[in-house]
């Protein structure tokens, strides 16, 4: 399938990825695959007739990032896969901060968001969420020997240590939860300079992100904590992470859902998919785990 890296929407330079590719900025204004669309069209056949669809990203290994030019990613090749089996052959990526995806989505500047995102209650009131593709855990990016022995979300509250964590990301929530005044990073290469600058004492991010950032930087002095559930106010934190719609493309998150299904069935094929970036089957996501209970909040 052809591969294209568009343009940031936000005119500024992006920090390189965890590859060292370098994303170039631009600003886009309404870049969806479908901007032409015939009224009479719905969102799917219209991106069926185009052969293409422009999907968000932030940057984040191993979900969706730029290396060595191309798009890749296990939220990439997930959408390699579903969307080649819609009749979508080409996937082109709009590169944006994490917490501009949602925005942009809104304002048509990419037609999906792939990035992995979780699935909660404030997001499901702005766009609508595919099945789980991943479930999700914390970690923390700390300085070599976890000189301060943080475990969790509480040990960081309760040490007082400096946290940074990526804006929009669910480890924001938490830390606002926990009365944590977190420093706000705009990509996971950014968390980990704040930690080896001295800037920040740790960087919280899902565990995924943090092993591959940790095992493509070997030289970086990081060691990164054991994974766990946040737990906030007594209840663990369950999460997932989706593919995100605009709300009124119903029939294009139906048929993604049907085809995604066919994979998440199948460990083997889940992992032929997203294994060769670091997934196993324990991010495979639970199927008694569903999207109506992420965004109701009773997970």
């Amino acid at each position: 399938m052809a591969l294209s890296v568009l343009l940031n929407v936000s005119n500024k330079k992006i920090a390189a990825s965890l590859a060292g590719a370098s994303l170039v900025a631009a600003s886009l204004a309404g870049c969806t695959s479908t901007d032409d669309t015939d009224s009479g069209q719905t969102q799917l056949q219209a991106l069926q007739d185009a052969g293409t669809i422009t999907v968000g990203f932030a940057g984040e290994a191993p979900y969706s990032f730029e290396e060595n030019g191309e798009l890749t990613g296990a939220t990439v090749a997930l959408h390699r896969e579903i969307f080649g089996n819609l009749g979508i052959d080409t996937i082109e990526g709009v590169n944006a901060d994490f917490g501009a995806l949602i925005p942009g989505l809104q304002a048509n500047r990419f037609d999906v968001v792939s990035a992995g995102m979780s699935i909660l209650p404030q997001r499901c009131e702005q766009a609508a969420f595919g099945d789980p593709e991943f479930n999700y855990t914390t970690a923390l990016m700390v300085p070599t020997g976890n000189p301060a022995n943080l475990t969790d979300m509480q040990s960081v509250a309760d040490s007082g240590l400096r946290l940074a964590t990526m804006t929009g990301a669910i480890e924001s929530d938490y830390a606002t939860s926990l009365g944590i005044d977190s420093t706000q990073v705009s990509t996971p290469q950014d968390g980990m300079d704040a930690v080896t600058s001295g800037r920040a004492d740790v960087f919280a991010l899902t565990a995924i992100s943090l092993n591959w950032m940790k095992a493509n930087n070997p030289e970086a002095p990081v060691d990164v904590t054991e994974s766990f559930v946040a737990v906030i106010d007594g209840k663990p934190q369950v999460g997932a992470g989706a593919t995100v719609f605009r709300t009124d493309d119903a029939e294009l998150l139906e048929a993604y859902n049907e085809e995604l299904a066919k994979i998440t069935a199948d460990t083997d094929t889940y992992l032929s998919i997203v294994g060769e970036f670091g997934f196993t089957a324990e991010e495979l996501p639970d199927p008694s785990l569903t999207t109506a209970q992420l965004c109701e909040g009773d997970a």
